[in-house]
C-alpha cells in the first residue's frame, strides 16, 4: 500500500506541475532549475555531513571516508561496464515514445534526474521494509508528500518526464516490500545509514548536474549502493 501511494502522489505531482509548466512559471526556468539545484545539492550535502560529521572529546571529525571511495570508484566501473544510463535513456525514450512527447527534448534528462532523487534514499529503503513486515506505511505516506512536491518542481520546470519516475519508483520500492523478509535480517543500522551515505552522495550529484549542466553520468554511479553491502556483509565479517 505504501508504494501504491507513494507512485500516486508521483503521478499527482506530475499533474499538477504540468499545470504549472503551462503558466507564467515558464518565464523563470533558469532562475527555477537553479533554485532546485541548489535545494538538491544541499539535501545531499546535508545528508553527506549528517553521516559522515563526529564529535568526540570536544572535537569534530570524519567517518566513512573509505567506504565512499571504495563504493564510489568501484560502483562507477561496475556501472558503465553494465551502461545502466544508457539503459535507463533508453527506457526513458521508449516511454517518451509511448506517451507521444517526441517534441519534449527534456523528457528523458527529466526522468532520469527525478528517478535518481526520489528512488534513491534511507526512507524509500527503510519505508519499504516496514511496510513488507509489519504492514505500516506511514514512512512511505510521509515521503509521498515529498516526492509529490519534488515531482510538481520537476515537471514545472524540465518537463512532464518526471512523472514517469513513478514507474521505477514503483518497481524499485516494491520490490523491497516483497522480499522484506528475506533481507531484513541483513539490514542492520549501521548497513542503513552507510547506504544512505552513498545515496547521499550520488544526490549532490544530482544538484551539480542541475546547477551547472556537468552531465554527471549518475546512473551509471547507481551500483555504488552495494558498496555498503558489500562491506558489512562480506568485508567486516573477515577482519
Amino acid at each position: 500500500m505504501g508504494t501504491i501511494i507513494n507512485v500516486a502522489a508521483v503521478i499527482a505531482g506530475g499533474i499538477l506541475g504540468k499545470f504549472l509548466n503551462a503558466g507564467a512559471v515558464k518565464k523563470y526556468e533558469d532562475s527555477l532549475m537553479h533554485a532546485l539545484g541548489l535545494c538538491t545539492l544541499f539535501i545531499g550535502i546535508g545528508g553527506v555531513l549528517s553521516r559522515m560529521l563526529t564529535y568526540t572529546d570536544g572535537a569534530f571529525g570524519t567517518r566513512g571516508t573509505m567506504l565512499i571511495i571504495f563504493s564510489m570508484v568501484l560502483g562507477t566501473l561496475a556501472g558503465e561496464l553494465l551502461r545502466i544510463e544508457d539503459h535507463l535513456a533508453s527506457l526513458g525514450e521508449r516511454i517518451k515514445k509511448a506517451v507521444g512527447a517526441a517534441r519534449d527534448t527534456r523528457f528523458v534528462d527529466s526522468f532520469m534526474a527525478n528517478t535518481l532523487v526520489i528512488c534513491i534514499g534511507a526512507m524509500a529503503i527503510i519505508g519499504s521494509l516496514e511496510d513488507g513486515l509489519t504492514g505500516d506505511f506511514s514512512m512511505l505516506t510521509a515521503k509521498a508528500a515529498l516526492d509529490c512536491v519534488i515531482t510538481l518542481i520537476f515537471v514545472s520546470t524540465m518537463g512532464i518526464g518526471a512523472a514517469f519516475a513513478a514507474i521505477p519508483l514503483g518497481i524499485y520500492q516494491g520490490s523491497i516490500t516483497l522480499l522484506a523478509h528475506v533481507i531484513s535480517p541483513f539490514l542492520t543500522e549501521a548497513l542503513i545509514g552507510d547506504l544512505s551515505l552513498i545515496g547521499s552522495v550520488l544526490i549532490t550529484g544530482v544538484g551539480i548536474n542541475l546547477i551547472f549542466q556537468k552531465g554527471i553520468r549518475l546512473a551509471n554511479m547507481l551500483p555504488a549502493i552495494l558498496g555498503p553491502v558489500i562491506y558489512h556483509l562480506i568485508i567486516l565479517p573477515l577482519l
